[in-house]
């Protein structure tokens, strides 16, 4: 590829399509750089304290794509060596329930276990392992306390 062939380009997109990031990734790799840097916006389930059980995106799209373009042109300005940059943007309805359906399906039933580890009185090291699990129908807790010494407690 040519240095002229790989002139560098903003790819801006406002959708209400499922984003992908292998897309925007194949957008701005190029073969003049060794790095492609990705920022995922993810939401959080709360605000200001209450829980997010349902988030919308609205935009006004030709404004917000020459805002974004402003952006590109500052970034250029800034950081010379940037060849592509891609701004992708999902717009619409999005609601949390799936999310928090797995995420709640996956503490009550895959393996996964905590470990807390604390400083105790001088010299020694506390490890707790909090396990819970729902699995194939077994219920199951159990928290264990070890000390440095190697010695097990459950309680």
């Amino acid at each position: 590829m040519e240095e002229s062939e790989d002139v560098p380009k903003d790819f801006i997109k406002l959708k209400s399509e499922k984003l992908s990031v292998d897309e925007v990734s194949e957008l701005v790799v190029s073969p003049y750089c060794g790095a492609v840097s990705l920022f995922i916006g993810t939401t959080r389930n709360n605000f200001e304290g209450k829980k997010v059980i349902h988030l919308e995106y609205e935009a006004y799209t030709s404004m917000a794509e020459t805002e974004i373009k402003k952006i590109c042109r500052d970034v250029r300005q800034k950081w010379p060596s940037v060849k592509h940059i891609a701004v992708h943007h999902r717009l619409g309805a999005e609601s949390l329930e799936a999310v928090m359906y797995c995420i709640n399906t996956l503490k009550a039933s895959v393996p996964i276990w905590k470990k807390w580890i604390k400083r105790r009185a001088a010299g020694t090291v506390c490890y707790c392992i909090l396990r819970t699990c729902q699995f194939y129908g077994l219920s199951l807790f159990e928290r264990q306390k070890f000390t440095r010494k190697g010695t097990i407690n459950h309680f």
